[in-house]
């Protein structure tokens, strides 16, 4: 009989560093074990109620978390260090902006019906971090989408008629329910929750406990 693969649902951000950081790790963790494994993205809004203009990254990191510059600073260095070994590029610089995702999450949904949605949620990673675009702006959604090869005159549909709107409150109310407070949250086998970008090890060995481990 084929092997049943792994189910994995991701609860993120597109803003988030950590998503980024923590998916990496354990694609290169799934890599190594083997592991036959299917991936669901699902929505979760760090700044739900962030304005339409956004907040530049330094000032909205010491507003929420109360960080220092220079906290803020080791922060993006460590980061960027994290990301380079995972083969992700991070381009952090003062004039960053923090901005309001729920559109981002839309298009995805819409993307994840035409077998897209993965390709688009790291499209839209590198959009934000790599190539520090505006990823509350329909017109750069548009592009990203239209660049992994989805349609940019449905996309910009899409985010018009803001048809996905009530699916994707409804997906993230109820990640909030099963006690989702923050991300990357990942749940293994719809039973083994994981939160934070626990590290390629780690996932390693939780991905051989809950699958057993390759020859």
């Amino acid at each position: 009989m084929p092997e049943q693969p792994l189910r994995i649902d991701i609860v993120s951000d597109v803003v988030c560093p950590w998503c980024i950081v923590g998916y990496r790790q354990l694609a290169q963790a799934l890599q190594d074990t083997g592991a036959a494994h299917e991936i669901h993205w699902h929505p979760f809004e760090l700044n739900p109620d962030m304005k339409a203009e956004g907040q530049n990254l330094g000032e909205h990191i010491a507003e929420k978390y109360g960080s220092t510059r220079a906290q803020s600073l080791e922060s993006r260095a460590r980061l960027t260090d994290l990301g380079a070994t995972l083969g992700f590029e991070f381009n952090f610089t003062d004039d960053m902006r923090m901005h309001n995702t729920f559109n981002a999450h839309q298009l995805i949904q819409w993307a994840d019906g035409q077998g897209l949605g993965h390709a688009l949620t790291q499209a839209l990673f590198s959009a934000h971090f790599t190539d520090r675009r505006d990823l509350s702006d329909i017109s750069v959604l548009v592009d990203v989408a239209h660049g992994i090869g989805l349609d940019p005159l449905e996309a910009k549909m899409v985010l018009e008629d803001q048809r996905f709107a009530d699916e994707v409150r409804q997906t993230e109310s109820f990640w909030v329910e099963q006690g989702i407070r923050g991300v990357p949250a990942v749940v293994f086998d719809r039973k083994h929750l994981v939160t934070g970008a626990q590290g390629i090890e780690n996932y390693t060995s939780i991905v051989n406990q809950i699958t057993g481990p390759r020859s």
